[in-house]
This record gives structure tokens, C-alpha cells and sequence, in this order.
């Protein structure tokens, strides 16, 4: 998939307020300092499509936007890590989760994962909630750039242990560097194979 076009639509924290148009949208979220906005401009090929902060915890709503007039992008708020208060915290909380149980465009979301670390429970747990609440997803493993390719092996496989206590099977997850575009082809497939399938089944 060729990306042509990347346009902002709309911020807000109400899902009743989100685009009314029926196209397929794949949500993006991770921990607060995970590189979730620069993934986005790495993938739509726009330096400031989402805005990068060295602050974390920067986005703080739920952000639209239309790629190739056909699919919808969504830029959610980090969990963990923000410097925010309690009760904004469980604000982003509630309409996070609300999001994804009322959203019925969301066609998959993607969890960011720091490759550098280990799996974190914060991570684990959000992917167990999606899980139960039979959300589809897949994992971005983000900062590729920072670790050899041993490690980045290494790494990856101990997240899959990890997950396999819990799960059947793994979702589908990609490495990626925002920096050096790794990854990329991947990702856009990915969403390009899932609008196709979505398509057939209208």
C-alpha cells in the first residue's frame, strides 16, 4: 500500500463523537515513552503527522486520522508513566476502554512494546484485557535500532514465552525502528491484507 494521504480529523475524549464514517480503523497504544508517535510518522511517511514529545504522556486524546481517504488512524493516550494526575489518569482510563468496547470500526489495534526491556505487567495486562474482551490485536515491538539483531532475536523470543503462559496461540506482532524505517512494509501489509478481508466480507 502506497500511503497518498494523511490528514488529520479529530481530537476528543467522547467515543459518541468519534468520525461517523464506517471505515476500518487500527488503533495505536502503548506505555507513555514507548515512541508511539513516531511509529505513526514513520508509517504514514509524515514527519509531524502525530507530534513527538520528550515528554511523556503527551497524548492525551483520542486522535483521528484518515489515511488514503479509506481507513482511519487512531492515536491513542500512553498508559503508564504519565505525568498527570490520579483522577486524569482514570479519565483516560474510561474512555480508553470505552473506545474499544463501543468502537465497532476498530478493525485491530496495535500494543506498542519497548524491545529493550522485558515484558513489562503493565503491557501484559492490557493485552490480557483485549484478550477477553476479544479485541484483536497485534504487537509493535518499537526501538529495533537500539539492540543487535541477536538480541532483538533474543528478546522477542523471551516476550513469546512469556505470553504463551497465558495464551494458545501468539498474535501477530512485527519489530520495527522509526528511525530506520524497519518494519514498515510489514505494518502497512498487514493493514492492507485486514481492509481487503474487511471489503470481502461487506
Amino acid at each position: 500500500m502506497l500511503i497518498k494521504t494523511a490528514e488529520f480529523v479529530i481530537s476528543n475524549s467522547d467515543v459518541d463523537k468519534c468520525p461517523k464514517d464506517y471505515l476500518p480503523e487500527y488503533a495505536f497504544i502503548g506505555r507513555s515513552n514507548v515512541g508511539k508517535s513516531s511509529l505513526i510518522n514513520m508509517l504514514t511517511n509524515h514527519k509531524n503527522l502525530a507530534k513527538t514529545s520528550g515528554r511523556p504522556g503527551k497524548t492525551q486524546l483520542i486522535n483521528h486520522f484518515i489515511i488514503n481517504k479509506n481507513w482511519f488512524l487512531v492515536d491513542l493516550p500512553g498508559y503508564g508513566y504519565a505525568k498527570v494526575s490520579k483522577t486524569a489518569k482514570r479519565k483516560f482510563q474510561k474512555f480508553i476502554t470505552n473506545y474499544f468496547e463501543k468502537r465497532k470500526q476498530l478493525a485491530s489495534a496495535f500494543v506498542l512494546v519497548d524491545i529493550r526491556h522485558e515484558p513489562q505487567k503493565i503491557d501484559l495486562e492490557f493485552m490480557e484485557y483485549l484478550g477477553v474482551s476479544e479485541i484483536p490485536f497485534s504487537i509493535i515491538f518499537t526501538k529495533a535500532d537500539k539492540l543487535k539483531p541477536k538480541a532483538i532475536e533474543r528478546n522477542v523470543e523471551e516476550y513469546c514465552q512469556e505470553l504463551l503462559k497465558n495464551w494458545v496461540e501468539l498474535p501477530p506482532y512485527f519489530v520495527t525502528s522509526s528511525s530506520k524505517a524497519i518494519g514498515r512494509d510489514e505494518v502497512i501489509q498487514f493493514i492492507e491484507e485486514t481492509n481487503q478481508q474487511i471489503n470481502t466480507m461487506r
